[in-house]
């Protein structure tokens, strides 16, 4: 089951209402308590988001709300998305950095492609694999920090899907475009996905999003923070009578920039799509952007 929510007009009143829908009085007490404890993120968030905090963020409860956020035809799409901007055919080597549980990863490996998937997550690689194994597909599947890479020309393609790009500071996100750089041949395309920061900032903050599988829910709630031009995302998880808290900051870029930074990077031509791949538009969502080396 999927519920999904929004509400802008302060976290008190999100709260109130979504769990009046779908949460046991005793949780709704439990949560409240919660978020009036700490409701501002600025205190607890800085430029950037260390390995240790990514690797919180992105556990067991990534994955176990990972369908019903990404419903599988939605998923099956997306890689239809990346096939085509990326021009993957049969047999080509293509690396996903932060490849997460291989929602995207697999889809492309059913596909034809060789692929190669990386992240800093163990237990989602140890999904991955799972998946993979599943269904029959040989997938590589490495453990590792998309600043510092192994490979070097060795793929015809690589992305970043999902908003996996922007996380570090300045330096360590443009250490990451030439990391991507190197590990491509000549020729090689990149394709970043990125919330649209434009359409992004057109919303009040905070916006605060519901989701529920069965009797859980995971709370995300989204604040911008205009003078560093990143966005926070505070996750609140209510599962088996639980609650847990994680949180999550991200750069946001203008395509001027992602042009400024990959041309530095090494790569020759910028270009920016829609989250479909149609022209890009400043009512877009999504701001993908592919480059070429």
């Amino acid at each position: 089951m999927t519920v999904t929510k929004t509400f802008n007009n302060g976290i008190e009143k999100y709260t109130n209402i979504a769990f009046q829908y779908y949460m046991p009085r005793a949780t709704i007490c439990a949560i409240h308590h919660t978020v009036e404890g700490k409701s501002k993120m600025d205190d607890k968030i800085d430029n950037s988001i260390s390995p240790s905090e990514l690797e919180s963020y992105f556990g067991e409860d990534y994955i176990y709300f990972g369908d019903v956020v990404n419903l599988p035809e939605s998923s099956d799409r997306q890689a239809e998305v990346i096939c085509d901007l990326l021009s993957i055919g049969q047999d080509s080597p293509v690396i996903e950095l932060g490849c997460g549980y291989g929602r995207i990863s697999n889809r492309l490996a059913e596909k034809g492609a060789q692929v190669t998937g990386l992240d800093i997550s163990p237990i989602l690689l140890k999904k991955a694999e799972a998946d993979a194994a599943e269904r029959g597909l040989n997938v590589e599947y490495v453990l590792g920090d998309m600043r510092s890479l192994p490979w070097r020309d060795r793929f015809d393609a690589a992305f970043l899907w999902y908003t996996t790009f922007g996380y570090f500071d300045d330096a360590d996100n443009e250490t990451v475009l030439r990391e991507a750089a190197s590990c491509l041949r000549t020729g090689g395309r990149l394709l970043i996905d990125h919330p649209n920061r434009i359409d992004f900032l057109s919303h009040k903050s905070p916006i605060c999003y519901v989701a529920q599988r069965h009797n859980d829910v995971r709370i995300d709630i989204f604040s911008n923070d205009v003078l560093r031009d990143r966005s926070n995302l505070e996750r609140i998880i209510v599962r088996d009578g639980c609650v847990r808290r994680t949180h999550l900051s991200f750069r946001q870029y203008g395509f001027s920039e992602y042009v400024r930074m990959l041309r530095g990077a090494g790569f020759q031509t910028v270009e920016a799509y829609g989250q479909e791949g149609e022209a890009f538009t400043s009512d877009s969502s999504r701001l993908v952007v592919v480059a070429y080396k």
